[in-house]
């Protein structure tokens, strides 16, 4: 019997096979739990319907998170389905492409409101939206990512949403709190996903987080998913409010000046 076992819950933001949110969901799925998915729009419907059925999911909705009365209606939904939910994953996350290269300074308002709303706010709608749905001892999981506290190269504006992303996690783990949920952030190494693409130099990002990393490789889907399992599952009961590293250890490696000339090389 997995570790899930009984457990119900759903993600935003599932969208290929190749992603960390899958990840997440097969690792979670394949400890038992009952797993609720949701799509923005018919085009990513076709990609993450054949997702979910695969793991018996009893509902599959879709949600624009930018739209309050939508992500209202899902849980609605869930309530309907599910009763309570154990578990709440946020995948999702958004820029204009011509925000995630160039010089920062460029960004425009409509793609700071667009990357915010979609990246950070949406984290608080949807746990104000689940929190009244929650089983005690719940958790609520973000995804977020080192360029949040770092300058990360074509990042951008997405540093910035991460950023936001991560304290409103802390604020919203005192808000769940009281009914018992935890909220955490897990902050993935960089990874080679079709969201990944969007970032320019973004196999750069690659070789430069394996010379840094102590295990002298990049992240795996796995290793992601398996931080995922943790954290949503019983195993965390006693983190909330935390940012969770599963970047093989790249963050905790202040790298030497010829070091980091090597990585600027490679990085240029």
């Amino acid at each position: 019997m997995g570790i899930m076992q009984g457990k119900k819950g759903i993600i935003f933001g599932v969208s290929n096979t190749h992603g960390i949110a899958y990840g997440i969901a097969k690792q979670i799925f394949e400890q038992g739990a009952d797993i609720a998915f949701t799509y923005a729009g018919e085009v990513m419907e076709k990609r993450v319907r054949p997702l979910a059925e695969e793991m018996n999911s009893k509902l599959i909705m879709s949600c624009d998170v930018t739209k309050e009365e939508e992500v209202k209606a899902v849980f609605a939904e869930c309530e309907k389905v599910y009763g309570k939910l154990d578990f709440v994953i946020h995948a999702v996350a958004f820029a204009n492409k011509e925000d995630l290269s160039g010089e920062f300074i460029n960004t425009s308002k409509a793609g700071w409101d667009l990357a915010l709303g979609v990246s950070s706010y949406s984290l608080i709608s949807i746990c104000r939206e689940a929190r009244p749905i929650m089983n005690e001892g719940g958790s609520v999981l973000a995804l977020t990512y080192l360029g949040s506290e770092f300058y990360v190269a074509n990042y951008n504006i997405m540093g910035v949403a991460k950023a936001a992303l991560e304290a409103s996690m802390r604020y919203l783990a005192v808000d769940m709190g009281k009914v018992g949920v935890r909220v955490n952030c897990l902050s993935a190494g960089p990874i080679k996903t079709l969201a990944a693409k969007g970032i320019s130099g973004f196999d750069h990002m690659l070789k430069a987080a394996r010379l840094k990393s102590p295990l002298n490789r990049n992240t795996s889907l796995e290793d992601v998913g398996k931080a995922g399992l943790y954290l949503a599952s019983d195993l965390s009961s006693g983190t909330t409010g935390e940012i969770v590293y599963c970047d093989c250890g790249c963050r905790s490696v202040h790298a030497s000046l010829d070091e980091m000339n090597a990585i600027n090389q490679i990085t240029q």
